[in-house]
């Protein structure tokens, strides 16, 4: 799987929460400044040699839908911060997470809960 540019991203946002669409159904989705038609065209083009993004031809239009999940990219950014950042350290991860101003108590109660099922799992 390769990166995207943050173009791509918001793309594919769009792709992923419309399920399928045209290039009309995805430009009233851009914010303002909204990019041309063929600046969407374009970025959709470039998804689909990536292989984020397939497409059905209906004469001389085409209605796009993703390949890749958003789960599926999810996990791959998640991965690649990891390796990158923290030097594939998970408890480092977490660590930076639980000391940031935003964590409440019920995403602990949550990172709890899904440490307790990942050890229940591995006995």
């Amino acid at each position: 799987m390769k990166d995207l540019t943050r173009a791509e991203e918001q793309i594919m946002q769009i792709l992923w929460d419309l399920e399928k669409g045209f290039v009309n159904d995805i430009l009233p989705h851009l914010p303002k400044p909204k990019p041309a038609y063929s600046t969407v065209s374009t970025i959709i083009r470039i998804l689909v040699e990536k292989g984020f993004v397939s497409y059905k031809a209906y004469s001389k239009t085409y209605e796009y839908y993703p390949v890749i999940t958003k789960e599926q990219y999810r996990d791959f950014i998640a991965q690649k911060l990891l390796s990158g950042y923290y030097q594939d350290s998970l408890g480092s991860l977490v660590s930076s997470f639980v000391h940031q101003e935003n964590m409440d108590v019920k995403e602990a109660d949550k990172i709890i809960q899904l440490l307790q099922q990942f050890k229940k799992e591995q006995k």
